[in-house]
Formats: structure tokens, C-alpha cells, sequence
């Protein structure tokens, strides 16, 4: 194959290998012999058959524990109210495998994702990929197609050894860090924080929204000559009412808009947007009305979603330590004179006994659902999880999320309300059932 690139008019004219969007999924999952394998090597052999690795485009990459889909759709938003061309790739999704590739704000299309699909699949020869890597390549394929000005790429899983790293970013973005795929990254902040410092580079600023990062965050920075802002030192934020302020020792941006009426984490999420929008003020120039109107208009399917009704419902993808502890704390702002119903589905990799004591404290009754996904795990654990802590009653396990919704809207009284949470798949299957 060589270094031959293969443009979308050569997909055109060949027989493509599938022209449904599902089916190069299905066949993407079983085409490499594992669904995770961190490593650069390969990504990076079909990237440069394609073109790939320079491109015109600027990077911003953005790693971190939580905290980095909402820092990107700021971004996003920030950046486009200014008018730049900007594509987003994220994972995963929600409801349509397209959420991950946006440009300008809009998922690109099944026509598209199946063309760029197939010039992969032309480029990487007998190479083996994971789902994961056509994702990101097809993310940059894109990107170089519509002529993007600015790439925003969330690391999918750590960040030294995950795919999106083959690009060398422009600037980079570590958002809170917290212990999560340990299998992979390892069992403390420590070597998280390093395996997340992979994205830096030399000389190409970093911004820290974690106040405390682990020290090895900031060793590897020192290593590696990247200069580093880190939230609470060199940038900071004051709560005032509903609004907020965000300052460096040179500037200052008051009456800022709350990204999210109930969630102050949010504001760390955002302060760090703004401190990386100020490192890239001199090419990319944006207005305090742009920063602004992007953080009024944010909106997150599935990060703290609040569907109205005579019985509310929660929606929050939060699925570790860290993120469950920031969900109940937004439900501690909300008063609910009824009961408060956790609809619970999880991942095999997660610590469900940490997840199910955080959420002991605001919840009446417990509705475990299994996930029919390979890395799901069945509701009978869940259960296990909240008996081993002492806690046996109100518990009810379901096959899946829509009949646990089915259930709850029987027995649901006026006042209750219903949180749905612990993965994207659970969330995401009840989007559906509620939509």
C-alpha cells in the first residue's frame, strides 16, 4: 500500500466492503482479538498510509478521569460562536454511533462515516484494528476532508498509549483525575496522572482543571518541557449567586453564566476551557460574549439530564467514584419530598461497591439492571454489591432498563422521582424508551 493516498472519489468508484453503517460496526468488533489494546504501533502505520499524521488542522487533545465531554463541548461551542471550523471526536456514544465525529456542531453523516470506513479498511493492508481505532481514524480522515481549522480529540482510555495520541497535540487539556480503568492505567492518582501526561508535548502548553493533580502529572510536565497552568495556581474561579468570575494575574472575566443550573462542578469544567481559550487568544481570538453565550447554551444529553414530569427523572452517565459523588451532591441541591428511585446498570471494570456506597445516602429504593453488552455485568453483582455493605432491602433486579422504567412508572408516587445512572449504555437505553 505504501504511502498512497486513497481520496473519497476512489471509494466512490470501488465496491465498498459494506454500505451500512451497523454492519462495518458488527464487523469492526470482531476484526481485532481484543476490544481494548493500548498501544500506538499500528494506529499509526494506517495513519501515515493514509496522510494522516500532519495535519493542517491544529489539536487540541483532552484527557482526564471526568469531565472532558463537557470541557469539549465548551470548547466546541466557544470556538464556533467566534466562526471556526471546528471537528469533535468523542467517545462513546449515546444513542447514534455518529455523536462522535461533529463538525462544526453537526454528525457527519452514514454515507460518510461508510466512505471513510472503507479507505481504512484499504489503507491498513493485513494490519489488525480495534473498533476504537477505525473510530479515531475516521475522525481524522474526516476532519482533513471538510478542512477543519481546530481538531478537539478526547483520549478514549488513559492517554500515552491511546490511539488519539498519534497526532501531536498544539495544546492539551487534563481534566479531573481520579482512580477508573485500573486494569489498564493502574490502582492510584500516580500512575494515572502519568499515563495521562502522555499527551503532552515539548513546549506545547497543558491546562490542569484538576486543583490537585497527582505529582506525576506535574514531574512529567517539568520532564518533558511542556509549561503547565494548573487550576488554583495559576488560573481560579469565585461562585457569586448565580453567577461566577473566572482570573489569571492578568486578566479577569466577570458575570460569567453557570454552564448548568445545578452542578458547580461544571464550573471547573469550564474554568479550565477558559484558561486553555486565553493560551490560544493570539491565533484563535474569542469574545466575552462568545465564552458567554457557549456557556449559557451548554447542554449535555446524559450529564445530569433533567426530564420533567409529575415524576422526575436524572439522567447521568456517572460511573465511577468521582463522578457518582458529584451526582449526588447536585440531587442534594434538588428537594424531593418523595422517594428517590436509583435505577443502577454498570460495567464489568468499574468499582460498583464504591459507586452503590456513595449513592446509599440519597436512596430509597434500588432497581439493578443487567447490561446484555460484553462488558456488562449482570444486576445479580449489583445486588451482591449493596448486601456485602450491609444494606438488604428495597431491591429489585431486571433484564433490562426498559422494564425496570416499565415498573417503577407503576409504582411511583407523586414527588418520587427516578435517577437513572452507571454507564452509557444505561442511560442511552433509557433515552430511548423515553423518547
Amino acid at each position: 500500500m505504501g504511502n498512497k493516498l486513497i481520496t473519497s472519489s476512489e471509494a466512490n468508484t470501488n465496491r465498498l466492503r459494506f454500505r451500512s453503517i451497523d454492519k462495518w460496526l458488527c464487523w469492526q468488533e470482531s476484526l481485532h482479538f481484543t476490544a481494548i489494546e493500548l498501544g500506538l504501533e499500528r494506529c499509526r502505520r494506517v495513519a501515515n498510509n493514509m496522510g494522516l499524521l500532519n495535519p493542517s488542522y491544529n489539536v487540541i487533545s483532552v484527557a482526564g478521569t471526568n469531565g472532558k465531554g463537557s470541557s469539549i463541548i465548551m470548547l466546541d461551542r466557544i470556538l464556533r460562536n467566534a466562526g471556526y471550523k471546528i471537528g469533535r471526536y468523542t467517545s462513546p456514544h449515546l444513542l447514534r454511533y455518529n455523536e462522535r465525529i461533529c463538525i462544526n456542531g453537526n454528525e457527519v453523516s452514514d454515507t460518510e462515516l461508510c466512505e471513510s470506513f472503507d479507505r481504512i479498511d484499504r489503507a491498513r493492508g493485513d494490519i489488525s484494528l480495534t473498533y476504537f481505532e477505525f473510530g479515531t481514524l475516521a475522525a481524522l480522515d474526516l476532519f482533513r476532508q471538510h478542512n477543519v481549522q481546530l481538531a478537539i480529540l478526547e483520549v478514549g482510555l488513559g492517554g500515552r498509549l491511546d490511539a488519539v495520541n498519534i497526532l501531536d497535540s498544539d495544546i492539551s487539556l487534563i481534566t479531573s483525575i481520579d482512580i477508573d480503568h485500573q486494569e489498564w492505567l493502574g490502582n492510584n492518582r500516580e500512575s494515572i496522572g502519568r499515563e495521562k501526561a502522555g499527551i503532552f508535548r515539548h513546549l506545547a502548553p497543558a491546562i490542569c482543571s484538576e486543583p490537585n493533580p497527582p505529582q506525576s502529572l506535574l514531574d512529567c510536565s517539568e520532564a518533558l518541557g511542556t509549561p503547565i497552568s494548573i487550576l488554583g495556581s495559576d488560573y481560579q474561579f469565585n461562585l457569586i449567586n448565580d453567577t461566577w468570575s473566572w482570573s489569571t494575574k492578568d486578566m479577569r472575566i466577570e458575570r460569567l453564566p453557570r454552564p448548568m443550573k445545578y452542578c458547580d462542578f461544571q464550573i471547573q469544567n469550564a474554568s479550565g476551557v477558559l484558561m486553555l481559550l486565553a493560551k490560544i487568544q493570539d491565533e484563535y481570538p474569542v469574545s466575552t460574549e462568545n465564552i458567554k453565550q457557549g456557556l449559557s447554551s451548554f447542554r449535555l444529553k446524559g450529564r445530569f439530564q433533567i426530564i420533567p414530569g409529575a415524576i422526575p427523572k436524572i439522567l447521568d452517565v456517572a460511573h465511577n467514584r468521582e463522578s457518582i459523588k458529584a451526582l449526588v451532591n447536585n440531587l442534594k441541591r434538588i428537594p424531593c419530598y418523595g422517594k428517590t428511585h436509583i435505577i443502577l446498570g454498570m460495567l464489568k471494570d468499574k468499582d460498583h461497591q464504591r459507586v452503590i456506597k456513595e449513592l446509599i445516602e440519597i436512596t430509597d429504593t434500588w432497581h439493578f439492571v443487567s447490561i446484555s453488552q460484553d462488558r456488562g455485568i449482570e444486576a445479580k453483582i449489583l445486588t451482591s454489591a449493596l448486601k456485602a455493605l450491609g444494606k438488604p432491602e428495597n431491591i429489585s433486579e431486571y433484564s433490562n432498563v426498559e422494564e425496570a422504567l416499565d415498573k417503577l412508572h407503576k409504582l411511583s408516587m407523586p414527588d418520587d422521582r427516578i435517577i437513572i445512572t452507571g454507564s452509557f449504555y444505561t442511560v442511552g437505553a433509557a433515552i430511548r424508551y423515553l423518547n
